[in-house]
């Protein structure tokens, strides 16, 4: 059974840091690229950071130079490393597994995490 979960979520003060871990089963994400997605209340999902099989990352502008996607092949994970958090930042952060060597593609979702920036 193919799972997506995402942990390490939660309620963080303006300028703090959180770690995002996206554990996956029942596949391997060695050959897909891994993206961070969030959705903000009455807002649409946003990619916010992305990381190729072969490690090259990519950000949304908003969070240039605060959040670094990382993964670990070996512990079938995907990590998001956000610091210098801004209540705009606030939202449900989703994994997403995209597999596009195939047609059609192969896109894997998690049930996602809440985080709240708040003071």
């Amino acid at each position: 059974q193919v799972r997506l979960v995402e942990s390490g979520g939660g309620l963080v003060q303006p300028g703090g840091s959180l770690r995002l871990s996206c554990a996956a089963s029942g596949f391997t994400i060695s050959s897909y690229a891994m993206n961070w997605v969030r959705q903000a209340p009455g807002k649409e999902r946003e990619l916010v950071a992305g990381i190729s099989r072969g490690g090259i990352t990519n950000y949304a502008d908003s969070v240039k130079g605060r959040f670094t996607i990382s993964r670990d092949n070996a512990k079938n994970t995907v990590y998001l490393q956000m610091n210098t958090l801004k209540p705009e930042d606030t939202a449900v952060y989703y994994c997403n597994a995209h597999l596009n060597t195939v047609y059609p593609p192969i896109d894997y979702w998690g049930q996602g995490t809440q985080v709240t920036v708040s003071s």
